[in-house]
């Protein structure tokens, strides 16, 4: 099991972990590390058990606030899921049926016919002008 030399609040402890546990051991240290520095910086040189537990519930009194974040987080990812999943189950609305005007054949009939009649006009108007 290997030791692994940690240091808080200026003072270096010997303690012993799982093997390939070393990087979060000291981690966590340095976790409690901030903390007992922060306090040592307060108050000053205090004895090891105080700072160890003041860093601690320091630690403690955010991780409870972490875990009250995390708690909110969750209830709206599930109310997001929940609603994501109502939308998913809920009936297809009906295709918008679009009618779209078309011209009856007689009318496009009528209406060449119409402009043919306009072009001969203008072309006979078109020849009286000229002469």
């Amino acid at each position: 099991m290997p030791e692994v030399q940690i240091e808080i609040g200026g003072r270096v402890f010997e303690v012993a972990c799982q093997e390939g546990e070393q990087h979060f051991l000291r981690a966590a240290a340095q976790m409690v590390d901030e903390q007992a520095r922060v306090l040592v910086g307060q108050a000053g040189r205090i004895p090891e058990a105080r700072m160890l537990l003041m860093s601690g519930l320091m630690l403690a009194d955010k991780t409870a606030g972490l875990e009250d974040q995390l708690r909110d987080a969750e209830a709206k990812i599930a109310a997001r899921d929940k609603e994501i999943q109502a939308l998913h189950e809920a009936p297809k609305a009906a295709p918008e049926k679009v009618e779209v005007p078309t011209i009856p054949e007689e009318v496009t009939q009528t209406l060449a016919e119409m402009a043919a009649r306009a072009e001969s006009l203008a072309d006979l108007v078109e020849e009286k002008a000229a002469g």
